[in-house]
């Protein structure tokens, strides 16, 4: 199988930049990358960031942990290609949406679980981040991982164990790299308040963590531009935040 992605850069960066990979969303069923470059690819790009809007095979294409490992993947290939992508390899952040959330909170946390990392593409290549972005994102599988429309992801009554280690949630630890979550208190697919719990490990954990709850907005409020652009702003502030660009000493003349 092939991965594919649409890269969007900016017009007339000074060196490497800070790349975000960004994730669709879908229920797991579907895996559309398409929007995600007029809603977030260009704006980022218009920012000074390269956005890669990647992609990862879906329930009926391959089962768990199938779905992690083609993210990590995505994120092993942008480091392996820094250069040509024109990022630094050191400033990858990992951001998605709904179940794209998922995989991007889930591939945040796991760095070196092995079972995750997979061995397609660049498998000697790290995949860790230095940020991650969750946009209305699940946090856990529990209240889905057991129901007969995730079969064909999770298998026929999957253990308490793959349970807890296929949930974002389970990794909020003191590890856990710098974390945005955004998400409309009116989400009727996934409920914000397992965003706050998320949030509320990683703040007890220490972790720089900001949350931005949109009142009334439900789980698509992102699809409305003032929206998306606030989800924009509020990506770029955090990450010049938390992704700190190293400066270039000058070289004195001779």
């Amino acid at each position: 199988f092939v991965l594919k992605a649409d890269v969007y850069r900016p017009a007339n960066p000074s060196g490497p930049v800070i790349g975000i990979l960004m994730l669709p969303g879908g229920g797991w069923r579907n895996c559309d990358r398409s929007p995600l470059g007029e809603r977030y690819g260009l704006a980022l790009a218009r920012d000074g960031f390269v956005c890669v809007a990647g992609e990862y095979r879906v329930m009926d294409e391959a089962p768990w942990p199938a779905q992690i490992q083609d993210v990590k993947a995505n994120i092993r290939w942008m480091r392996a290609n820094a250069t040509n992508l024109g990022i630094d390899p050191s400033l990858i952040v990992v951001a998605g949406k709904s179940a794209g959330g998922h995989l991007a909170l889930l591939a945040a946390g796991t760095q070196g679980v092995k079972e995750f990392e997979g061995y397609g593409g660049n498998p000697n290549v790290s995949s860790q981040v230095a940020a991650v972005v969750g946009v209305s994102p699940v946090s856990t599988v529990v209240d889905r991982a057991k129901d007969p429309g995730f079969e064909p992801m999770f298998g026929k009554d999957p253990s308490d164990a793959l349970i807890t280690a296929a949930s974002p949630v389970s990794y909020a630890g003191a590890n856990y790299p710098p974390a945005l979550f955004l998400h409309g208190t009116s989400d009727d697919r996934v409920d914000h308040s397992t965003t706050m719990v998320m949030y509320q490990k990683l703040e007890n954990a220490g972790v720089p963590v900001d949350l931005h709850l949109f009142a009334g907005q439900d789980h698509f409020f992102d699809r409305e531009p003032h929206f998306a652009q606030a989800v924009i702003d509020a990506m770029a502030l955090f990450i010049r935040r938390y992704v700190p660009v190293p400066v270039k000493e000058a070289v004195a003349a001779s």
